[in-house]
């Protein structure tokens, strides 16, 4: 069974990480009530074409999103700890965003 609760206050806690979830809201074209109705409800209300969105801007896959809400260890393909001045391909730096927000999370997670 999916945790789409955990998902929601994951995504929450992503978006919140990013700045403004208006701003975010705005930038994916999505309306910035649609966005919080999402984050504080569980997302089994919300559209599938709007979860996409938000994770594709997050630059996760909802396959890795409930993952996360799971419990499941994720691994992601890329690590890098310092990146300054180093030419990067679009997909590295997004992989680098993943992995950086992943790693929040778990820190988030042990300090529960």
């Amino acid at each position: 069974m999916r945790n789409t609760t955990r998902m929601s206050e994951i995504l929450a806690e992503m978006i919140d990480q990013r700045g403004s979830r208006r701003a975010f809201a705005e930038k994916i074209g999505m309306p910035p009530t649609t966005l919080q109705s999402m984050l504080t409800r569980d997302l089994s209300r919300a559209s599938v074409t709007n979860v996409v969105d938000v994770c594709r801007e997050l630059s996760i896959t909802v396959e890795e999103l409930e993952a996360m809400a799971s419990g499941e260890h994720y691994e992601p393909e890329t690590i890098a700890a310092h990146h300054e001045g180093e030419q990067w391909t679009e997909e590295e730096l997004e992989e680098i965003e993943r992995f950086k927000a992943f790693v929040r999370l778990k820190r988030k997670d042990k300090e529960q």
